[in-house]
């Protein structure tokens, strides 16, 4: 997501960190190539002018103050011009006193309304809420059906009733009332395009539940086009927040960085994947600096405490920092890695991390080799891997479909690695620290690039996978 964008504002960045001294001639040069990467990721043309004039205004200011690192303070500005763009703060959602919390789904046919609907009900038990759905899009064949489908796999009840939409909605609360549900989410028809009686139906059934917060779902792939449809039912619903779909999908990131100013509401959620875990809410501040390049580190270890069993990753990092981290830790930690998301997303999430590797495709096929020839070794091999010798490199690349020099440069890597991580005291520490794989509860700091790199591989590289 943001790629296009990302790079353009990465060289620049690049370009104006430790420049001792910026003139007016430098700021306008500057403002030209960051006017056109925004209009290049489809943002709203409004938006780019006061965006830039505000970005201007403080690097001139920087030009001025004879500041000792002025090119520093232009990269934070256009940090914090980011951040506003994209909602300044974190929605955070407030629960209604007296149960349930009613959410109101709204979207055009095809944006991902029910798929986000299926998502947001799972984002809600992992917060400890009991979520009902309301199957109320009774426009679109099989609507209820998928909605149902989806409340299955998150293990949420699904309430419909086939007659009218907003009496089903109507229905759905009190049935929640009934069940001790704390949060509802309505589900409601959409339209290709925008038509009265679509918006006269959700409008209806607006009324009818009395919604403690309407998000509206957007296909961020759309581009100004989403923008002009946020616009269009917030003038009917008063949209409390937009939820994006697609955003893995968008290299331009045009809608997510112009909806926050042309309506007004934040983006509360983004839905980051097809799988229904891919479903995030949404930080302008963490998205800001993954955009520049900066990383977001704090997304990551969210993802890990999510992703990796407390205990496991305690005992894992105990065994770390005494020297005593096997190949088969690693193996394990491999595959609560994989619950975090394609690797490639995982690395640019990480600060420092080269354009190279943030921007390629690396999924779990690129993880399959590394297992199989961990795999192929004998437990004390896995164990003590500095006892592998010619005649078992060749043994265990055989029985890995393998090459004896992959075997040889993850047993090397793994070593060096493990060296690097003992040395930063990876985990911060602290024995008990959730924080999944042992590393991520140390890097709540700023830490050593080059170790990083180190740290993976050298160069940006992981153990095993090609640099």
């Amino acid at each position: 997501m943001f790629d296009n964008l990302s790079n353009r504002l990465d060289g620049i960045v690049r370009r104006l960190r430790g420049k001792g001294r910026l003139t007016e001639a430098d700021v306008d040069e500057i403002m030209k190539e960051i006017r056109s990467a925004l209009l290049e990721a489809d943002v709203n043309v409004t938006v780019v002018r006061s965006v830039c004039n505000r970005i201007r205004e403080h690097a001139i200011g920087a030009t001025r103050s004879q500041a000792l690192d002025p090119g520093q303070q232009v990269v934070k500005a256009v940090n914090d011009e980011l951040t506003r763009i994209l909602g300044g703060e974190t929605l955070a959602i407030k629960y209604a006193s007296k149960p349930p919390t009613v959410i109101l789904m709204a979207g055009l046919q095809g944006s991902g309304k029910t798929t986000a609907t299926g998502k947001l009900a799972l984002w809600f038990k992992s917060q400890g809420r009991q979520p009902l759905l309301v199957g109320a899009d009774l426009q679109r064949p099989a609507a209820v059906e998928q909605l149902r489908t989806l409340g299955g796999q998150v293990g949420v009840p699904v309430y419909s009733d086939p007659e009218d939409p907003v009496l089903t909605a109507f229905q759905g609360v009190e049935e929640a009332k009934r069940l001790g549900r704390d949060v509802v989410i309505v589900d409601t028809a959409g339209r290709l395009s925008i038509d009265a009686e679509m918006m006269e139906q959700v409008r209806l059934i607006s009324g009818a539940v009395s919604p403690d917060y309407t998000f509206l779902v957007i296909d961020a792939m759309t581009g100004q086009d989403a923008v002009q449809t946020a616009d269009a039912f917030h003038r009917t619903l008063q949209i409390d927040g937009v939820i994006l779909s697609k955003l893995d999908g968008d290299a331009r990131g045009g809608a997510a960085l112009s909806v926050k100013e042309v309506i007004g509401r934040p983006i509360a959620f983004a839905s980051t994947g097809e799988k229904l875990e891919a479903f995030e809410q949404f930080h302008p501040d963490r998205m800001a600096g993954r955009i520049l390049g900066m990383g977001d580190m704090m997304t990551l270890i969210e993802q890990a405490e999510n992703a990796f069993e407390a205990d496991q990753a305690e005992q894992a990092a105990v065994r770390l920092m005494e020297g005593e981290f096997t190949l088969d830790d690693f193996l394990e930690q491999m595959q609560a890695l994989k619950k975090m998301g394609p690797l490639s997303g995982i690395l640019g999430m990480m600060p420092g991390m080269p354009k190279e590797m943030k921007n390629a495709k690396i999924g779990d096929d690129d993880l399959k080799p590394i297992e199989a020839i961990i795999r192929s070794m004998t437990a004390e091999e896995r164990a003590r891997p500095q006892i592998i010798s010619g005649s078992r490199r060749g043994r265990i690349a055989k029985g890995a479909g393998r090459e004896p020099g992959e075997v040889s440069r993850l047993v090397k890597q793994f070593g060096e690695m493990q060296k690097m991580m003992k040395k930063m005291g990876m985990g911060g520490g602290k024995k008990g620290k959730r924080g999944g794989f042992p590393g991520l509860g140390g890097l709540r700091g700023t830490p050593d690039m080059s170790e990083l790199e180190q740290m993976m591989g050298g160069q940006g590289g992981m153990p095993g996978l090609p640099r």
